[in-house]
């Protein structure tokens, strides 16, 4: 069989030793498994940015990948953990909606609440449960695949809908989701949302902070040097972007920023 992939997902950062303790854990309860960093940067206590972190990027992994999700900002409090059970994935996070893009994506779900403290370390921090109950529990699910042994199904897990486009007429309302590292604004419109937008010689306007475009292009080179583009981006969603450039600054935009897509009648 395969070495056990165990992937990690935390709001940790890398300045701290946080991220390669959970490491060590891990690798103390199972040295066979290989450990993947999909982000430590996810913005501090964002559950939403979290979600959308893992959504984006759990589903280019093998089968049976086990991904831990740690952005807990009710670390300590009577939120649950939870093991998940997927489509071909496992999950280890809080229960706290962190999961809420994966549960959107899965046809099927099984959610653990994880209560089998015989598996955590001992004392378990009430600041660190990345630490002393969500490391030890990926590790020792990668040795045994016994879902069922760490703690009872529970079907009141806590999800929330990600922010869906709103349209009124040839009008349609948006958000920036997230501002990735090279400042593009990635919105939460799909090209299913607004098939207009990306017919041939559509004619739109989009509006977002201080600026506007009313270019779609294939990728980011096509537009001019400091000019505003829409492109699809590769997670699927309309990102605004400026080549060779940030859009989040050029435009003076944020994550949560509005965004107004405006067709031609």
């Amino acid at each position: 069989m395969a070495r056990p992939i165990i992937t990690l997902t935390t709001d940790y950062g890398t300045n701290d030793n946080y991220v390669g303790v959970m490491k060590g854990v891990i690798l103390n309860i199972n040295p066979e498994a290989t450990i993947v960093d999909i982000s430590h940067s996810v913005l501090a206590h964002d559950i939403l940015d979290g979600a959308l972190t893992i959504g984006n990027a759990a589903k280019y992994f093998p089968p049976r990948t086990i991904h831990l999700v740690v952005v807990d900002p009710g670390v300590g409090t009577a939120r649950r953990p939870l093991l998940v059970a997927g489509d071909t994935h496992y999950f280890v996070a809080p229960d706290n909606g962190v999961l809420s893009a994966v549960y959107d994506q899965s046809e099927a779900v099984h959610a653990f609440h994880i209560n089998a403290e015989h598996y955590f370390l001992n004392p378990v921090s009430t600041t660190f449960h990345g630490r002393d109950i969500f490391a030890p529990i990926a590790a020792w699910l990668s040795k045994t695949w016994q879902t069922q042994s760490f703690g009872e199904e529970v079907e009141d897990f806590v999800r929330f809908a990600i922010p869906k486009p709103k349209a009124t007429g040839n009008t349609i309302k948006c958000v920036v989701l997230r501002v990735d590292h090279f400042g593009n604004l990635v919105t939460n419109l799909k090209p299913e949302d607004a098939p207009a937008l990306v017919a041939p010689d559509a004619k739109f306007t989009i509006r977002v902070g201080n600026g506007m475009t009313q270019r779609m292009v294939g990728t980011f080179s096509d537009g001019a040097a400091g000019e505003p583009v829409a492109l699809i981006g590769s997670t699927g969603f309309v990102e605004i972007a400026v080549n060779k450039g940030s859009a989040a600054r050029t435009l003076g935009a944020a994550r949560g920023s509005e965004v107004t897509v405006e067709l031609a009648g």
